[in-house]
């Protein structure tokens, strides 16, 4: 029975993964805050996992079987907001985790991953790839998210220890589920002259979710994918999952960069003038 490592599996994409997988007959070691008291399917073993926590990742080592056949890097959390009104605190925190905690996991794993021939796959985003209005520090680390992966493929290519990315866009997850309370947030992190400026990005932006919550596709077409990266005999070093999504990233190769930053300036309803 081959097993994995799955972090962020209390909800969302993580837990649709985790059980896909388990139902497939992996062993599922599932990485989470707060495990609480909630009963797993078989297969499935909840363990506490934060990852930007040094003591927990320590504890994986007991944690997990002796063969470790994969990790999914699927932990993260989205902070949004107009780049010059970012708290710098909440850059380094949303770098902390979806950069530093996910490579802090890899790296404890690898020793077991590079033995069993493993692999390793991130849970990435199409904003790996394109930069969109509001989303900065969540684009930001999702940017040098992949720049490690493709860096980590290229390394671990002598051990035949496979590195893969997964980028999806828009999920039913808990991102958009509540997209509006979080903008609210930001909004009021905001000093008064920066409210004032952004006041048109930012009714923009709000007017943009629904049209984002309605594209927004089930979390186990993302498990799906990732299923495949796993056990597809000659994974992709990119799974885009998702039709629109292919057609958006290639779409956003060929563009023109002042021609693709009108189009995203509109769907994101950035005014053309202040």
């Amino acid at each position: 029975m081959p097993s994995v490592l799955v972090t962020g599996a209390a909800r969302g994409i993580g837990r649709a993964t985790a059980l896909r997988l388990a139902a497939s007959g992996w062993e599922v070691i599932a990485g989470m805050r707060r495990p609480g008291e909630e009963a797993w399917p078989e297969r499935i073993t909840a363990v506490p996992l934060d990852i930007t926590d040094e003591a927990q990742i320590a504890a994986l080592d007991g944690a997990l079987p002796a063969r470790l056949d994969a990790v999914v890097n699927n932990a993260g959390v989205f902070i949004g907001g107009a780049v010059e009104a970012v708290p710098l605190t909440e850059l380094r925190r949303q770098l902390e985790v979806n950069v530093v905690g996910q490579l802090a996991v890899t790296q404890a794993v690898l020793p077991r991953l590079r033995a069993s021939r493993g692999r390793v796959v991130f849970v990435s985003s199409l904003s790996g790839r394109v930069a969109t209005p509001m989303f900065g520090p969540y684009t930001a680390s999702k940017f040098a998210l992949e720049g490690l992966a493709d860096t980590l493929r290229m390394e671990l290519a002598p051990w035949r220890t496979r590195v893969i990315l997964i980028e999806p866009a828009q999920t039913d997850t808990d991102l958009w589920r509540h997209a509006d309370d979080a903008l609210n947030e930001v909004v009021g992190t905001l000093s008064p002259q920066h409210r004032e400026l952004y006041a048109k990005h930012i009714e923009g932006y709000r007017k943009s979710i629904p049209r984002s919550q309605r594209m927004a596709a089930p979390a186990d077409g993302v498990a799906k994918a990732v299923e495949k990266a796993l056990t597809a005999r000659r994974p992709r070093a990119r799974y885009v999952v998702g039709a629109s999504v292919k057609a958006q990233a290639f779409l956003a190769e060929v563009t023109p960069t002042t021609v693709l930053d009108t189009v995203l300036r509109a769907g994101t309803g950035v005014p053309r003038r202040a």
